[in-house]
């Protein structure tokens, strides 16, 4: 961001809105910008479009958020997303709009609809519920299990789980109950700060888990150090079997696009088959959803950035 004032720093445009023009398309990667000006404001996407923003009404007025869900609180109206490469400009209650760039390729992420966004919101233009619930069914149908129940790691793969239960006919239980004032574990910068994280975050309920065969779902692995605790927690309750179901492909590389995700050696599917991982994390069984399960979820597959599955980065980096 500091980068973006530097550059409209020295421009001689005459407008605010000339010298985003001029200034965005020089840079590379992913941006979703809010400026405000003194009488409007300015919300533009990157030609790729990586990271959601959208467009809402309030009353007599526009507003932008990352995510639709933040309309609902304030009684807004949303309207649309943001095109990739679309600059709006807010004014008196009037909407101009323009293009920064057309000739990049739409590249939306889909670890958005995997873990980041929330359910009640739509991204992409798409309910990222129902993404998440058509993965689970897409996930009980490539990777079904002989158990007495599935539960979620929640809140993120609660959809999933229960995808993943109306596809195989087992049923859904709340069996292990999240802490709700505990941060997201995986991007804790110290493994003795996530450890404690996961004890304090996660407890399975013992009266539903005890003498079962238990499926467990979860939206992703990055480490692995984290599930490896959830599963010693659910045999400590007195699970018999627990089988893991990862309702995305395995992340094999970083994404450099806006989410901090470690260095790939920290990645523990970019150097272990799904075997080792399953030993590592002492599960009875592992399955991942497949990349064409995952696009299929998540509808036209060819708009979204997979780079994390995959390692296909759409845009080059500097040598």
């Amino acid at each position: 961001t500091e980068v973006v004032l530097h550059l409209l720093a020295r421009s001689h445009a005459p407008t605010l809105e000339d010298a985003l023009a001029e200034v965005l398309p020089r840079l590379r990667g992913a941006y979703s910008l809010v400026v405000m000006a003194r009488d409007r404001l300015i919300a533009v996407r990157d030609p790729n479009g990586f990271r959601p923003l959208c467009l809402g009404r309030y009353q007599d007025r526009y507003v932008v958020a990352s995510e639709s869900c933040a309309f609902d609180i304030i009684g807004a109206e949303y309207q649309r997303d943001i095109e990739s490469g679309e600059m709006v400009v807010l004014g008196d209650g009037e909407l101009k709009s323009r293009h920064i760039d057309t000739a990049a390729r739409e590249r939306c992420c889909v670890f958005e609809h995997v873990y980041f966004s929330r359910p009640d919101s739509r991204v992409f233009g798409q309910s990222v519920e129902a993404v998440r619930r058509r993965s689970g069914e897409i996930l009980g149908r490539e990777a079904p299990a002989e158990a007495d129940l599935v539960c979620a790691v929640p809140d993120s793969s609660n959809t999933a789980a229960l995808g993943f239960a109306r596809a195989t006919d087992l049923p859904f239980e709340l069996a292990l109950i999240r802490n709700q004032y505990v941060g997201r574990t995986f991007i804790s910068p110290a493994q003795k700060v996530r450890d404690m994280s996961c004890r304090i975050k996660f407890n399975p309920v013992a009266e539903l888990v005890a003498g079962k065969r238990i499926v467990v779902v979860d939206d992703s692995i990055v480490r692995g150090t984290t599930m490896r605790k959830l599963v010693k927690l659910m045999r400590q309750a007195g699970a018999v079997e627990v089988h893991l179901r990862i309702a995305s492909p395995p992340v094999t590389n970083p994404c450099f696009y806006g989410i901090d995700t470690p260095v790939r050696t920290e990645l523990i599917a970019s150097s272990h088959t799904v075997e080792e991982i399953a030993t590592y994390l002492r599960v009875d069984s592992l399955a991942y959803l497949s990349l064409e399960g995952l696009l299929e979820a998540a509808g036209t597959g060819e708009r979204y950035c997979d780079a994390g599955f995959s390692g296909d980065y759409p845009v080059p980096f500097a040598r």
